[in-house]
């Protein structure tokens, strides 16, 4: 298995993409505060701006892991892993949508049907799996990625306990507060992963690259 190569980025490579993803986290907080003050009938619904771009950021991360999989061949057994994840999450958001127009719980079946083969595969796998792995897990993507996952999982199910947004709000509470938080947190958990996704893309376009000139 091939090593990512140690070509260093420029520095004005790395000010390009700090821009654009400082950008892309402002858009997005952007998009919240404008659905909040200008979208009250779907105000953080969903069919709000909040819970739309959460599909679309979770669809645009399974897109680039299938064209980093299959067609670049970057390793094709993290990425499976990486993919099951996503696509995982992506039918998770859907869970409102499956339960009324679908069947009670569709959204579990489905995901079962994701991920048990997936892992099946990457515990047949291992060795390469954990080879792939030994690359992976020293880059950015995968320190971002970690971030992101943190943040979507962990962070923002703890900040919407509605204990702690009862106690912040007494007597104001409202459900509403604490959906909000959680769904922008949650929101900017996805952003992050779909960063780490992007910069894996960019790293596996390179070992991509490199293998094809060692040819």
């Amino acid at each position: 298995m091939s090593s990512p190569p140690l070509w260093p980025i420029g520095f004005q490579t790395i000010l390009v993409r700090a821009v654009l993803y400082v950008l892309f986290i402002g858009a997005i907080a952007q998009g919240a505060y404008l659905e909040a003050l200008y979208l009250p009938s779907v105000r953080f619904s969903e069919l709000g701006f909040t819970e739309f771009t959460q599909t679309f950021v979770l669809a645009t991360c399974c897109a680039m892991l299938i064209y980093i999989r299959q067609v670049l061949k970057v390793w094709p057994t993290v990425t499976l892993l990486l993919l099951a994840f996503m696509a995982a999450s992506l039918v998770r958001e859907q869970d409102h949508f499956l339960d009324n127009y679908v069947a009670g719980n569709t959204w579990k079946v489905l995901v079962a049907l994701i991920i048990l083969p997936s892992l099946f595969w990457v515990v047949k796998q291992r060795q390469h799996f954990l080879e792939e792995f030994t690359h992976y897990s020293n880059t950015f993507a995968f320190g971002l990625f970690t971030a992101g996952v943190l943040t979507t999982y962990i962070f923002s199910r703890l900040y919407g306990r509605q204990d702690f947004w009862r106690a912040v709000l007494e007597e104001s509470y409202s459900g509403t507060f604490k959906s909000v938080a959680e769904e922008v947190v949650e929101l900017l958990g996805y952003s992050l992963i779909l960063i780490a996704t992007l910069e894996l893309l960019l790293l596996a376009r390179r070992i991509y690259k490199a293998r094809q000139l060692s040819t």
